[in-house]
């Protein structure tokens, strides 16, 4: 089973890589509408440097440096990263965003309580197993400092996509719709990330052109 997965994270990898490039710039300037909330999450927690993962091409990073963020971004596709910084320097935040390649299956290259906030937009639910995914979270719990805040999305199982599409046999609830692996979670494994956390608030919203 690992192995297979680790297969699957490499070929997502592969074509996250061919889609920026195919496709610069492809979600657009404007910030997600998580990165909105989170933005204010953060304010009102006093934050004032965010980490976040799986960052893409940027808009979600760009917008936080344009709050007044000090941003560190990664994300595995290089590709997608280099776009980002090209837009950092369009948009004269460069001084305020960094980046890293990095593969979340990876600790995180970052020492203990180092970041005061952490965002990670459908990075979770992407070519990643359970027990990957609850490393990660306790990866970020170890460089989050006392009182830090996680925003994170995620597709869950009332998704319309969920259980169809192909590619329907990596088991864990993952699913492939358009060469796109997606983990969905159900409610059981949210409020199992959370042990150990206070769980602020679950919110259910929708992005795209079906309710997803």
């Amino acid at each position: 089973m690992a192995d297979n997965a680790h297969g699957l994270a490499d070929v997502q990898r592969r074509h996250w890589e061919h889609t920026y490039t195919a496709h610069p710039g492809m979600y657009g300037e404007a910030p997600s509408a998580p990165a909105v909330h989170a933005a204010d999450a953060f304010r009102s927690a006093g934050a004032k440097d965010v980490l976040e993962l799986g960052a893409g091409h940027g808009r979600d990073a760009l917008y936080f440096a344009r709050e007044g963020f000090t941003v560190q971004a990664t994300d595995f596709s290089a590709t997608g990263l280099q776009q980002l910084q090209e837009a950092a320097r369009a948009q004269g935040v460069d001084q305020q965003v960094t980046t890293a390649v990095h593969d979340v299956r990876d600790p995180l290259p970052l020492p203990g309580a180092c970041v005061d906030a952490v965002f990670a937009h459908m990075l979770l639910c992407m070519a990643l197993s359970t027990k990957e995914i609850h490393t990660l979270v306790g990866e970020i719990r170890r460089v989050l400092r006392p009182g830090g805040i996680f925003v994170y999305t995620v597709r869950h199982t009332g998704d319309a996509h969920y259980g169809t599409g192909t590619g329907t046999g990596h088991g864990d609830d993952i699913y492939e719709h358009g060469g796109f692996a997606v983990h969905f979670f159900s409610r059981d494994l949210v409020d199992a990330l959370a042990d150990g956390w206070i769980l602020n608030d679950v919110h259910a919203f929708e992005e795209g052109a079906l309710p997803r």
